[in-house]
């Protein structure tokens, strides 16, 4: 578990995280969200101990990360997969990684056979491509088989079967019992990975809360539901907290609530549903809402 306490990094006269308190939980797959320039890189940084906080705490399972003294056995990091040799092989490279760690050698060959790279082991990894390096850094992140993991732009380079097997992995780590905290831009992955999400601005917190908790509080989107009995979805949408208008035809318009929501309720009521369509990018729409004044930079800048 990663528990941030009234966090604050101050550079000079500039504050880049300001008062972040929020808890990442084990067995679920929690995104960390913010426009650029919101903190969340010098965030990752500090709960790693790789910058210093000008006040408040940033623990791993209850104790800095660097008081540990073989850290890839209790968190795997993935700040940057650039970050490497390029004259080193990557067998050569998480070898290295493995001996600092006193980490078993057999399992360099394990996660190079993970992440796809098994026959590139022997390879330069100056020659890799953007994705070949994003899966060199998962694989160092999984070498130590730790119970906490953080990604920054894990999915950057990744084609789309990269993307895929990314999302796959995550969820399986999470559904393991372990720790697992994201850090990208791409709202669309994280409304396929996450479950829940940490929102911030500016440096300081904007939500800490589900996805679903989180997408339905977009104003501007919408749900378009098809049953053939809309008398029995009304009333357990609107005691979820939904909108629902109903047309002519007996189609719903719902806002308020996702679609997955919207399933899960036509489920347990036992309500046939014929179509269920989203309208409008409910992640998208209500982080766009939320942090707009917490955007750094913005093109045609209005304000």
């Amino acid at each position: 578990m990663i528990e941030v306490n009234e966090l604050t990094k101050r550079y000079g006269g500039t504050t880049a995280v300001n008062g972040l308190t929020f808890t990442v939980r084990p067995g679920h797959v929690t995104g960390f969200l913010g426009p650029n320039g919101a903190g969340k890189s010098t965030t990752l940084r500090m709960i790693l101990g790789l910058n210093d906080p000008t006040s408040g705490t940033a623990t791993i399972d209850g104790r800095p990360f660097r008081d540990r003294p073989r850290g890839l056995r209790q968190v795997g990091a993935l700040l940057d997969a650039g970050d490497v040799h390029g004259g080193r092989s990557a067998r050569a490279h998480l070898s290295a990684l493995a001996r600092s760690n006193r980490i078993p050698q057999g399992r360099v060959d394990d996660v190079l056979r993970e992440v796809g790279l098994a026959g590139a082991a022997r390879r330069a990894i100056g020659g890799f491509s953007l994705g070949m390096k994003q899966r060199l850094g998962i694989a160092g992140t999984l070498l130590g088989d730790p119970p906490v993991l953080l990604f920054d732009e894990p999915l950057n380079g990744l084609d789309p079967e990269g993307v895929q097997w990314v999302r796959g992995l995550f969820r399986r780590l999470a559904a393991e019992g372990r720790t697992v905290f994201i850090s990208s831009h791409l709202m669309s992955e994280m409304e396929h990975t996450a479950d829940h999400l940490v929102v911030i601005g500016r440096g300081e917190l904007i939500a800490a809360q589900s996805l679903t908790d989180f997408a339905a509080r977009a104003t501007g989107a919408s749900v378009t539901v098809r049953t053939p009995d809309p008398g029995a979805l009304t009333d357990p949408l609107t005691a979820e907290g939904g909108a629902v208008r109903v047309d002519r035809d007996g189609l719903l318009t719902v806002t308020g609530l996702t679609a997955a929501r919207i399933g899960e309720l036509a489920l347990q009521h036992r309500v046939l549903l014929h179509e269920l369509t989203a309208r409008g990018a409910f992640l998208e729409e209500a982080f766009m809402q939320l942090t707009a004044d917490s955007a750094e930079y913005l093109a045609g800048d209005r304000r």
